[in-house]
């Protein structure tokens, strides 16, 4: 993949990328950027170990996991409930602060949940395309899914009707 063919992929997936780079981030849109420009240059780096094109979503996608992953290990940061009630985005164009209440549910799903849920609901990702990005089994992704499902409904749940 030459610079040119780079730059025009990323351009047409950059909001995707950011968008769940900041789901993941619990809408802390401002580490999320930090992990997209981060990604996009380890993608930069490595684009001549791309050999399809058209698989270009889905290896961006795990790239980002990765850096996501790498970047809570190096801080060691967890990010508490109340930590996440407060977060306010800078950037409004996301809605962010909007959504405070989902973020704070995603925040407390393992990364792995977390994760599986946003490719496949808010990216159509499906189950295999999922296990590769996050380097799993489609067993596995299945359960984190349904488990993540079940903790997502529990979690909005007691937060809009205090249960």
């Amino acid at each position: 993949m030459n610079r040119n063919e780079f730059v025009r992929n990323v351009e047409s997936c950059q909001k995707q990328v950011r968008r769940f780079l900041t789901a993941l981030c619990c809408g802390d849109s401002t580490m999320a950027d930090d992990i997209a420009q981060d990604s996009f240059v380890k993608a930069y780096l490595s684009c001549d170990n791309l050999t399809d094109d058209n698989k270009f979503m889905s290896w961006i996608y795990r790239i980002a996991y990765n850096t996501f992953i790498s970047s809570r290990r190096a801080s060691h940061a967890t990010t508490f409930l109340e930590d996440a009630a407060n977060i306010e985005s800078k950037d409004t164009s996301d809605s962010a602060f909007r959504y405070q209440e989902l973020y704070k549910a995603l925040d407390m799903l393992s990364v792995k949940e977390r994760t599986s849920i946003l490719l496949f609901y808010m990216h159509g990702y499906d189950i295999k395309e999922i296990a590769k990005i996050i380097d799993s089994t489609s067993d596995a992704i299945k359960q984190h899914l349904s488990r993540g499902r079940l903790h997502l409904k529990k979690l909005l749940q007691e937060e809009c009707y205090g249960r």
